[in-house]
């Protein structure tokens, strides 16, 4: 059997210390060989890191985007290091992927994020694969990020499953239009009762929704959607939806970014459960994706010299 870390070897996964309860769980669905990233911080707050010194012409590197300050600068350095090191084809795992959101300027002189950082990914990796990216008028993740391979996945099906699971029988809610497509994934498998709110925002804080024309009398709810960060809009819908009559409200998002007092806003709103998936370690994951990224992955066939064979339509 060839020797982790070498050229010989099937694949390299890096990963850094902060994730790698996730990381081993990948390396042990991939059969990748896992190589922690050191990461040491100078006085001055410059970042070096330091790679193993001999790579495999196959790198996946696992960095999940949330808090993206300090991580794009280490995609920055780990990328061009590890091509230096003996990889030739670079795949970036992010479950999630920030910048995601803004893909046009809504004033002169807006930065136009999406264009700008998903260019700029392309130019260091071969491959991307996220999870449930927040695209609004793009309807690729191509698009967002032009690398030969950009790969989405959803992991609305995983959560319908652990949904029905948990709340057999239970009426999925979308918060806004944008979670209409995850509400559908996740209801299609279990023959849901399932319908979306209209929102309209007002700013970081200030959202106004509207219920879709249901009866939620007795129903359990559970609120649906790919992203949890501020918690005004989930509160909101939970607010309302008790309010109609709703028995209960759960809630169940793919990326638990949970900014500030987040999750205390929306228990305090009425929510009782609050789920995730581990694409942000979080203490309310209870979906895993390694088995879900592992299969991208392992249908990515890149050859001994690092060149692409084949991936995912």
């Amino acid at each position: 059997m060839p020797k982790p870390g070498t050229a010989d070897a099937p694949g390299a996964l890096l990963y850094f210390e902060d994730e790698a309860p996730a990381a081993l769980r990948l390396a042990n669905a991939t059969g990748l060989a896992p190589h922690r990233v050191e990461s040491h911080r100078f006085p001055d707050g410059e970042i070096q890191l330091t790679l193993p010194a001999h790579l495999p012409p196959r790198v996946v590197l696992l960095r999940s985007l949330h808090q993206p300050g300090d991580k794009l600068t280490e995609l920055l350095l780990a990328a061009p290091t590890a091509r230096q090191l003996g990889a030739q084809h670079i795949s970036l795992v992010a479950p999630y992927l920030a910048y995601m959101r803004q893909d046009m300027a809504f004033a002169p002189g807006q930065a136009v994020s999406q264009r700008i950082v998903g260019a700029w990914l392309a130019t260091l990796f071969d491959a991307l694969i996220t999870v449930d990216p927040h695209l609004h008028r793009v309807a690729t993740l191509a698009e967002a990020v032009p690398a030969r391979q950009a790969i989405t996945l959803s992991a609305a099906p995983l959560l319908g499953d652990w949904i029905a699971q948990h709340r057999p029988g239970t009426f999925l809610l979308g918060p806004d239009s944008e979670s209409a497509q995850w509400v559908t994934q996740a209801a299609a498998a279990h023959g849901l009762q399932h319908a979306v709110c209209s929102k309209v925002r007002h700013g970081d804080h200030a959202v106004a929704i509207t219920l879709p024309p249901c009866d939620l009398r007795g129903q359990a709810v559970v609120l649906l959607d790919d992203v949890a960060s501020s918690g005004h809009t989930l509160a909101t819908a939970a607010a309302l939806a008790l309010a109609a009559g709703a028995a209960s409200v759960d809630v169940a998002v793919t990326h638990a970014l949970l900014a500030g007092d987040a999750l205390q806003r929306i228990h305090a709103a009425g929510v009782g459960e609050f789920w995730s998936t581990d694409s942000i370690a979080h203490a309310s994951n209870v979906v895993g994706l390694a088995a879900l990224l592992a299969g991208a992955l392992n249908e990515i066939q890149v050859g001994h010299d690092g060149a692409l064979l084949s991936h995912p339509a």
